[in-house]
């Protein structure tokens, strides 16, 4: 997962850095196709970021579910 987390922010660090030469070449339609892909690839990075971190917290939630349960149950011998 680290990897295409990487793979999305390169991609969008590339994509500003070629908008920016096209900006300065005065190619101004160019420069705004390659910045919004620039942005679609950052939000495409947040979004595996949150996937994880949402990932984490629902497997520590079930480990969490999963002690409650075993105390429960001992309980009610």
């Amino acid at each position: 997962m680290a990897l295409v987390k990487l793979f999305w922010m390169i991609l969008a660090g590339v994509c500003i850095v070629v908008a920016a030469v096209f900006l300065l070449r005065r190619d101004l339609n160019t420069a705004f196709v390659i910045a919004a892909l620039g942005l679609v690839a950052w939000f495409l990075n947040y979004r595996a970021q949150m996937k994880a971190i949402i990932a984490a917290a629902d497997l520590q939630e079930n480990s969490d579910d999963g002690k409650e349960e075993s105390t429960t149950d001992s309980d009610d011998d």
